[in-house]
């Protein structure tokens, strides 16, 4: 099953000084979202198959979307997260469907590596609803200078039956960290965590 998708929407955000403080080089996060149709909307399925399959190919899809707004190799991809809004004729667990199952392992290739779990939001929405998708660093959880958000909303989605899906992709952690804990010198990107 292939999703059919309204449309894409993808953004750049970059900070170059926070609190009159430069920042170089400025951070960088990109988040690519699709806006599909939910095939299950307005009935309820014990097996929700189409929706993971649609997650397995929007996870490679909006993946490589942000690292190419990025302008990275995937490599160079620091951190990530998912999340997806379900429109009002759907349930939650339709995100679930989405995001859980299949998703993670075509975003993991399209970053190249990613040991740690992708952090993830859902939650059922109007048009214009936001959801603060969360970030973890890719390869260790402890990497506390990686720990965000970045909000993802579409204007006009999700109607009744669709669900926008969301990705974020970054190329460096927050602007001036300084809380200490596990330094992106020290990963070994083996168990996930460090």
């Amino acid at each position: 099953m292939s999703a059919k998708i309204r449309k894409i929407i993808v953004q750049v955000d970059e900070t170059l000084i926070e609190m009159g403080q430069a920042v170089s080089p400025p951070t960088r996060r990109a988040l690519a979202m699709a806006v599909i149709e939910n095939p299950y909307a307005g009935k309820y399925s014990q097996q929700l198959d189409e929706l993971i399959a649609i997650g397995e190919k929007l996870g490679g899809l909006l993946g490589g979307k942000c690292v190419e707004a990025l302008g990275i190799t995937p490599a160079q991809a620091q951190s990530y997260g998912k999340g997806a809004i379900v429109g009002e004729a759907g349930e939650l667990e339709h995100a679930a469907a989405i995001l859980h199952p299949k998703l993670g392992a075509p975003l993991r290739k399209a970053v190249e590596k990613g040991a740690a779990l992708v952090p993830s939001a859902k939650k059922m929405g109007g048009l214009g609803s936001a959801l603060d998708v969360p970030l973890g660093h890719k390869d260790a959880a402890f990497v506390r200078s990686h720990f965000d958000a970045m909000e993802a909303r579409v204007s006009d989605a999700p109607r009744a039956n669709e669900i926008v899906v969301a990705v974020v992709v970054t190329a460096s952690g927050r602007p001036l960290p300084r809380i200490g804990g596990l330094q992106v010198s020290e990963i070994v990107g083996q168990d996930g965590l460090r």
